[in-house]
């Protein structure tokens, strides 16, 4: 296929959410996996070297242009949106549903100590949350882990990337925590 390339730019930026590497295989049937992934790499290291206002970013199980994160001021005034933050109820909700999914309300209560019906119900509008199933125990409690636009917002190829509860640890002693401001709402690292 003549630059075959071009076609696979050509369909991450067409593609809604990131798009996964077996999805662009699909679409350029004879063309090898190891190849679309050799073009895909050569993209990434092109943008990376021409620092343009996009990059090429493996994200939430696909790839998918995104906005450079330091020319985040600019787009903002573009979009006149303000930043979006999560408090620090919903994030703690977040992390707790992040590293124990599948999990129930019942256990995210149990660790919080306290209600957390308004956090998690922010989160489920947000999408960073979803059901996925009901526990098999009486009541049947709704179970909840993380979605995809969660792996996205958070800039995560995948729930391995989350930091370590050691790597936690060390950050915390480097600086007091703050208010996480979620990268899409603030179109910090956008979708393109």
């Amino acid at each position: 296929m003549e630059n075959f390339k071009a076609v696979i730019e050509a369909l991450i930026l067409a593609s809604e959410a990131p798009l996964a590497l077996e999805k662009i295989c699909v679409i350029l049937e004879n063309v090898e996996k190891a190849e679309v992934k050799k073009a895909i790499e050569q993209l990434i290291v092109e943008y990376n070297e021409r620092q343009s206002g996009i990059c090429l970013a493996e994200v939430a199980g696909g790839f998918q242009f995104r906005t450079r994160s330091e020319l985040s001021p600019w787009v903002k005034k573009l979009k006149g949106t303000k930043s979006a933050s999560l408090s620090p109820a919903a994030l703690e909700t977040l992390a707790i549903v992040a590293y124990r999914q599948p999990i129930v309300k019942a256990e995210i209560e149990d660790i919080r100590g306290v209600d957390v019906s308004a956090p998690l119900r922010g989160l489920l509008d947000k999408k960073l949350v979803r059901i996925v199933g009901r526990k098999d125990v009486p009541g049947k409690p709704i179970i909840y882990g993380t979605t995809k636009k969660f792996l996205e917002v958070f800039n995560l190829k995948d729930l391995s990337e989350l930091p370590t509860l050691r790597e936690l640890k060390e950050i915390s002693e480097q600086k007091e925590p703050e208010l996480v401001t979620e990268p899409e709402l603030i179109e910090d690292c956008s979708n393109t």
